[in-house]
């Protein structure tokens, strides 16, 4: 089934669904069924070996379980006489029958149908008389993988909970993320070890503890059979919506992976792969969502495990716990003497700014930046994502840095590398073409310094060609310390009322100058700046009494994406700015004039 036929199809479904459900419910329906289809038409060529091989098992009084899945050729089976086509010519008993077919599925594969809560949606089909006809219209399409290949079968299921997510007014973009955005990441991922995934028979692990639907994991997985079909890619997963679940549960089976790597729950309070380590992670953790739901979990994991745990750095707020993702990921590296790992990560860009010094967020960032762990953050184009038009931004992370990389950090602003799309999606606008993805995969290979002509970066609608081209740099190099800063307290002494120093009558003060809360400041002073040679020039000049309170300093991080890439423009001449105004002041006389007429 193409994208051109996906939607007659889900509204031909939804015409007998009206009325006895409402629209936010159609998924509910759709979503299961087509997983269902699925199934049915990849175990077809091999069901009457498994029939046979069932049976002949069974009188042996042997565990069938085995020699069926080789005879199915899949990681899965169904030893019902049933299947989809079957089921239709006994339309008297179309929900036992159901059941039962749904009931001789391999275990893996019925966890699928309870995670999507299917017998109750069978029950309520068959009490309004539905159950036969919705049946027979996914009988008739055709999901064979010769038909529909497993990427193609992905993205119907991404367009399926985009449409239904839509629909019932819900945050599509919780479960999945933009393909080319995905091809983008995997190309940073693997692009420094395509000599390594190269070579026969190499087995590496990958993992997405924010799995959706599994596009990331499967994504990853073309790249590997497109550079080397003879490497295998072991995949883990990490799923807390059910549907998303066991919509990517059913899409590995599908794919030859071991299911019981794809584990159902919340990543941050219940880690499904406690004691696993993984070569390449990607993630696209849900943006600003707050972590109150779990917070007792996760301060007790920080409280009595520190650095053994996952976030020994630092909780950010509980707002938004996208950077307890970025520790989470970490934890699961692999340790630089057993080969290392590296990860992708999508961020919004509250984690390169927010909270000042001393604070979670920055000394989350405090801990990457100082351990060497970040290669590159890359700012992606607004309007990229189906539920947010808001900046978001790739940060590369590994503990394996070739020695070129070592001590620096890339910023990349691919902001201005997209393309319209013929039809939004959601808040979705813009997209990667392949030359963009190629030539950011480049920016970040080639790790160097880079700018561009300003009229050939930008596609603003509203760009002025008459304006001269201004290079402007996309690609930025840094020592990791450059993002560093101490904040200082700066103290001026409390005065009497005319104006004398009072001094302090007893503790670490008693004699000294008693500073005044009111007139208290803080500076923050760059890591390769000494303090004192700061204070001197940037404070005394202004303020000869003041002191810095040394007790008080705190090392701080941030990293001002957006400042590190903006170039002065000269404003427009006044004579330009008046010639203008003429233009459009006499445009409206004429248009007045018309009128009058």
């Amino acid at each position: 089934m193409n994208q051109q036929a996906l939607s007659p199809f889900i509204w031909s479904v939804a015409d007998l669904l009206r009325g006895d459900y409402k629209q936010s419910e159609y998924g509910k329906v759709i979503l299961p069924f087509t997983v269902l289809r699925r199934l049915d038409c990849v175990l077809e060529a091999t069901k009457p070996a498994v029939l046979a091989e069932n049976a002949k098992r069974l009188t042996a009084g042997l565990n069938p379980e085995p020699f069926l899945l080789r005879k199915a050729k899949q990681g899965f089976y169904n030893t019902s006489p049933l299947d989809m086509k079957k089921l239709m010519g006994d339309q008297d008993h179309i929900r036992e029958n159901l059941y039962s077919y749904i009931q001789a599925f391999a275990p893996q594969v019925r966890d699928i149908f309870e995670r999507f809560e299917f017998h109750i949606q069978i029950d309520r089909l068959a009490r309004a008389g539905l159950l036969y006809q919705v049946t027979e219209k996914f009988t008739n399409i055709d999901l064979h993988p010769e038909a529909v290949s497993n990427s193609q079968m992905g993205l119907v299921f991404e367009e399926l909970i985009r449409k239904f997510a839509e629909i019932s007014n819900e945050t599509a973009g919780e479960h999945f993320t933009p393909r080319e955005v995905i091809r983008l990441m995997v190309n940073l991922l693997f692009i420094e070890d395509d000599d390594v995934l190269s070579k026969p028979g190499v087995v590496r692990a990958i993992y997405d503890p924010t799995a959706g639907t599994g596009g990331m994991l499967s994504i990853a997985g073309e790249y590997l059979d497109e550079h080397n079909p003879d490497a295998r890619l072991t995949m883990y997963g990490q799923e807390l919506n059910d549907e998303s679940y066991a919509i990517c549960k059913a899409d590995m089976l599908i794919k030859g992976q071991d299911v019981a790597n794809i584990i159902p729950g919340n990543t941050l309070s219940e880690d499904g792969h406690p004691h696993t380590k993984f070569d390449y992670m990607l993630s696209n953790p849900p943006f600003g969502v707050e972590w109150k739901k779990v917070e007792k979990e996760i301060r007790k994991e920080y409280e009595t495990q520190g650095f053994n745990g996952r976030f020994g750095p630092g909780l950010p707020r509980v707002s938004d716990g996208s950077l307890l993702f970025l520790l989470h990921l970490i934890s699961k590296m692999r340790p630089a003497k057993d080969g290392g790992s590296r990860f992708g990560i999508v961020l919004n860009g509250s984690p390169l700014f927010t909270g000042g010094a001393g604070s979670g967020e920055s000394e989350i960032r405090r801990y990457v930046l100082e351990n060497d762990l970040v290669e590159a953050i890359i700012g992606l184009p607004t309007d990229m994502f189906y539920n947010t038009g808001i900046s978001t931004y790739v940060w590369v992370l590994s503990n394996r840095k070739p020695e070129h990389r070592k001590g620096l950090l890339q910023l990349i602003d691919a902001s201005s590398f997209w393309q319209k799309m013929r039809k939004s999606l959601g808040s979705k606008r813009r997209e990667l073409s392949d030359e963009h993805i190629a030539e950011i995969t480049r920016l970040f290979g080639d790790f160097r310094e880079a700018s561009v002509g300003r009229a050939s970066a930008r596609q603003d609608e509203s760009r002025d060609e008459s304006r001269p081209t201004t290079e402007v740099p996309i690609s930025r190099i840094f020592k990791n310390e450059d993002f560093g800063y101490r904040t200082i307290t700066v103290e001026r002494p409390l005065r009497d009322a005319v104006g004398k120093v009072v001094l302090g009558e007893k503790g670490k003060l008693k004699g000294k100058s008693q500073p005044d809360s009111s007139l208290r400041d803080t500076e923050n002073v760059p890591l390769s700046e000494k303090v004192e040679s700061y204070f001197k020039r940037e404070v005394l000049p202004h303020a000869p009494d003041a002191w810095i309170d040394h007790d008080k300093t705190k090392v701080g991080y941030e990293i001002p994406f957006n400042r590190h890439f903006y170039v002065f423009e000269p404003p427009r001449s006044l004579a330009v700015i008046d010639a203008e105004l003429k233009q459009c002041t006499d445009r409206i006389l004429t248009m007045i004039e018309g009128l009058s007429a």
